[in-house]
């Protein structure tokens, strides 16, 4: 679509004379740029009754001309995003003209209000209205854009065929193929299963599978947020060494990444949506004001600008420097980067940053951390996470497998269900990151702890595994974290009464979804 238009012939002297402000040699066609731009960010929306306000009898600007081939894009998509259309809308030459007469009559007024100001006064006054606008923006929770991220991460093609369990009569196998696209709309899993049910055994078992039939190209990390004794690590020894995982026991060993770097360090808009996100994961846990989100801010923006050759700050290098800032006035922005620096939760700094994505690690969240540490540095991880994927992009579907390449496993998941604060992120990186190649597996002790006030999170997952729990006689819950029907949900109900410890129903497709089945359990199946 060729955009060629003619200003209103009031305008033709307005562009002159502007033009004349600007710095010598710059051509009539930046003006025009400019004042598209300085009308669309005006908030002007011209309705159509509005469409012939101004006459075509002023400056010609042909296509080539009015818009440089590098930037054109941008500008039609500024128009674009404005009203909601479509890039081949009929009406997008109409609008950019009426938009380019409309910003010159603005800034034509202003320059005539005020003799002495400059184009360089303009240009300062509202390019600092925009970045402040971007500053205070709500925060969205979906991934920052990062185009300088060089992280690759191996990926699993066909199907991924895990053992589930036994039938308890036959003892025939049971398989589960959780990226068959054409049985299941996603890979997110939800096991309820109450302590000493083997939940745990069962998801041990399943990573194990996952590393042997991917041949280890499927990754996973496994967050227990009940920590793990030194018997039970003892006791998980075999498991670590089948399926290469390090186990990390917080804070004992620093987490092999820095939360900082899923930020785009070179692309200056980019980085400053970045940090945004940062400073809004660090106020979301530790209810810092707006005055120490702005300390906070300003903290990582001076550690971003501090580095070099393509290097990311520490937590312990932005806490020194909002130090520097406050001085002896300590408060709760202080103490909760004090507390992450001083634990030394994250690596400060990390040579190859496809090492962590491209292993198996187990993390221990100690119960000496307190929550508000605990919450933060899940949430940064996670954060890293969906961030690092959603920049990879889908993967690719064949022949109805879709191509994986991590598991993110999370023990105890009641634990971030009861705090307010996890579930909106939870609730997007759930549907936000299926596409991805990536499973989020969720182990709770309930179901009622998968629906809060505002969202089921079994029901974002499309395959349950119900095992023992005390609260049987929910049959309303149970039929929606397992999708019966009523009919179905009286013989599940009848079926989960007789459920002893190591056996479950399921939803899954390839068995009947009322029955009970022996759960494969890593202790068993490794001797």
């Amino acid at each position: 679509m060729q955009i060629n238009i003619k200003t209103s012939a009031a305008n033709q002297t307005v562009v002159s004379r502007l033009t004349q402000r600007l710095p010598g040699g710059v051509k009539e066609n930046i003006i025009a740029r400019i004042a598209l731009c300085f009308s669309l960010a005006s908030g002007k929306r011209f309705m159509q009754n509005e469409f012939s306000i101004y006459d075509s009898q002023g400056k010609e600007y042909k296509d080539h001309i009015l818009f440089d081939s590098a930037n054109r894009d941008y500008y039609i998509a500024l128009v674009c995003q404005s009203y909601g259309i479509n890039k081949n809308n009929e009406l997008i030459p109409k609008y950019v003209k009426l938009h380019i007469d409309h910003g010159l009559e603005q800034i034509n007024y202003l320059f005539e209000k005020r003799p002495q100001y400059t184009f360089f006064d303009f240009l300062v006054e509202y390019l600092e209205k925009g970045i402040d606008s971007i500053e205070d923006a709500p925060i969205s929770l979906d991934a920052v854009r990062n185009n300088n991220q060089h992280i690759s991460k191996t990926t699993f093609t066909g199907p991924i065929d895990i053992r589930i369990g036994y039938n308890p009569e036959t003892h025939a196998p049971i398989n589960y193929c959780f990226n068959n696209t054409k049985t299941y709309n996603n890979q997110h899993i939800a096991v309820a299963g109450k302590s000493g049910s083997g939940k745990s055994q069962f998801a041990l078992e399943f990573l194990r599978q996952l590393v042997t039939r991917t041949q280890g190209q499927v990754n996973f990390l496994f967050l227990d947020f009940k920590g793990i004794s030194s018997d039970d690590r003892k006791k998980m020894e075999g498991f670590f060494k089948e399926t290469h995982t390090t186990c990390i026991n917080a804070p004992d060993v620093p987490f092999p990444l820095n939360p900082l770097s899923f930020i785009d360090n070179i692309n200056d808009r980019n980085k400053l949506v970045g940090i945004n996100k940062f400073v809004d994961i660090i106020a979301k846990y530790s209810n810092i004001g707006k005055r120490q989100q702005q300390t906070l801010k300003e903290a990582v923006q001076e550690a971003f600008i501090r580095k070099k050759g393509g290097d990311y700050p520490s937590l312990e290098e932005v806490y020194d420097l909002i130090i520097d800032r406050v001085g002896d006035n300590r408060d709760t922005l202080t103490e909760i980067m004090g507390r992450l620096s001083e634990y030394e939760l994250f690596a400060s700094k990390i040579s190859n940053p496809s090492l962590f994505l491209n292993n198996n690690y187990y993390l221990s969240l100690s119960g000496e951390l307190d929550s508000t540490v605990r919450f933060t540095s899940v949430f940064l991880i996670i954060n890293y996470i969906f961030n690092v994927f959603s920049n990879m992009g889908s993967t690719e579907v064949n022949d109805n497998y879709r191509e994986m390449r991590y598991v993110l496993m999370i023990d105890e998941a009641h634990d971030l269900f009861r705090e307010k604060k996890s579930l909106e992120i939870l609730e997007v990186i759930l549907r936000k990151i299926r596409s991805y190649g990536v499973s989020v597996f969720l182990l709770s002790q309930g179901i009622t702890e998968y629906n809060t006030a505002n969202f089921d999170f079994s029901q974002e997952c499309e395959t349950s595994f119900l095992l023992p729990i005390n609260d049987i006689a929910n049959t309303k819950a149970i039929n929606k974290f397992l999708g019966l029907t009523i009919k179905d949900g009286n013989t599940a109900i009848r079926n989960i009464e007789k459920l002893k410890n190591g056996q479950a129903i399921s939803n899954m497709k390839e068995y009947p979804k009322t029955e009970v089945f022996d759960v494969v359990q890593y202790w068993k199946e490794s001797l």
